[in-house]
């Protein structure tokens, strides 16, 4: 049966397990037919990205663990010049077998994720097997997500898996690759500021803020809150108009837009 991996980035805390206990597991071990030793520099088989969204104060964070994406359409695959160097298993892992790899280079190139690394001292390309030498010995999962200690990685069967599959989505679709990682809670752009009184020199607590989409005219509410700050999350790229409403005070703002986060900072509304 097919494996698959899903990773919850609103639970991944960046404690860096992961990328830890996959360096423990390979670095200057030797996992033949699976992989030889992964450099202890310059190679993150699972590499742990962090992501800072928005400008201060309005800023949000956020964690993300990429690895091989052990693609079901994998063009690292037809790539390689050499029959059998890469290849797919039954239970969907993608390996690359470092006795027949030439080091030609061209699955490295191929890789639209750029996580096939090109190890110079042994003259071969090297990734993550998801810890196919464990899996074959009896272990349930890769180190990785023994490690992860939020339950932020999943492993197993995709059949047991296919609830949380189906709320998760794909890095780079377009690609057309068909990976087999999935991720759940990728966060979207925000819109977010803090109204005041300019009078008074207060925060205002309970305004109504409304969002709306130019384009689906979908609109969003919300209510400052004790700090006098709104947010807005989850948005798709765009363009939203915001209108502000308070004790028949009212503020508009025309043509934001979501191609990057907006924080709005102090905004008047008297």
């Amino acid at each position: 049966m097919a494996k698959a991996f899903v990773i919850d980035i609103s639970i991944c805390n960046g404690c860096y397990c992961c990328q830890i206990a996959c360096k423990d597991e390979h670095v200057a071990n030797d996992w033949t037919p699976y992989a030889k030793p992964q450099p202890d520099t310059g190679q993150f088989w699972l590499k742990q990205n962090e992501f800072v969204r928005g400008t201060v104060p309005k800023v949000k964070m956020h964690y993300m663990p990429v690895l091989c994406m052990h693609c079901d359409e994998a063009p690292c695959i037809p790539a390689c010049p050499i029959e059998g160097a890469i290849y797919k298993r039954d239970d969907g892992l993608v390996i690359i077998d470092p006795v027949k790899c030439t080091g030609c280079k061209s699955c490295v190139d191929s890789c639209p994720y750029h996580v096939i690394y090109f190890n110079e001292d042994l003259n071969i390309a090297q990734k993550c097997t998801g810890c196919a030498h464990l899996l074959d010995s009896g272990w349930k999962e890769p180190r990785c997500v023994d490690a992860c200690p939020t339950g932020a990685l999943k492993f197993g069967e995709e059949s047991e898996l296919k609830d949380l599959i189906k709320k998760a989505e794909i890095l780079h679709p377009e690609y057309k690759a068909r990976p087999r990682v999935y991720y759940l809670n990728i966060p979207r752009k925000f819109v977010a500021g803090t109204v005041y009184d300019p009078v008074q020199k207060e925060v205002i607590i309970g305004a109504t803020c409304t969002l709306t989409d130019s384009g689906s005219k979908k609109q969003y509410t919300a209510k400052t809150d004790g700090f006098g700050d709104f947010w807005f999350e989850g948005l798709n790229e765009g363009k939203f108009s915001l209108k502000i409403e308070m004790n028949g005070k009212s503020k508009k703002f025309d043509a934001l837009s979501t191609e990057k986060d907006v924080n709005l900072g102090d905004l008047p509304l008297s």
